[in-house]
């Protein structure tokens, strides 16, 4: 008997805008590293859409990404190589 149970069926359309939230320490490059990773996913993503925050101590900056979404798997990529980046604290 196996605990596995069958994938769930994506509530995204796909292909769509898809907001991706990543926070790190506000350091020189941050920014430039995050779109770099996004155009390894999404080719026509526009540095121009980046929103950023900078935390209340000015320490730490929230990058939110809108990437072009075509597949669960591409997300779910994107997610662990962000995840996984040194300079990237948290990502949503």
């Amino acid at each position: 008997m196996s605990d596995a149970s069958p994938p769930q069926p994506s509530l995204i359309e796909y292909p769509s805008l898809f907001p991706i939230k990543v926070m790190g320490q506000r350091v020189d490059g941050f920014v430039a590293a995050l779109v770099h990773v996004a155009r390894q996913f999404d080719p026509t993503f526009d540095e121009a859409t980046l929103e950023l925050r900078e935390s209340k101590g000015g320490n730490y900056l929230g990058v939110t990404l809108h990437i072009t979404a075509t597949s669960r798997e591409q997300l779910d990529e994107l997610y662990r190589t962000l995840s996984s980046h040194p300079m990237v604290k948290v990502v949503l």
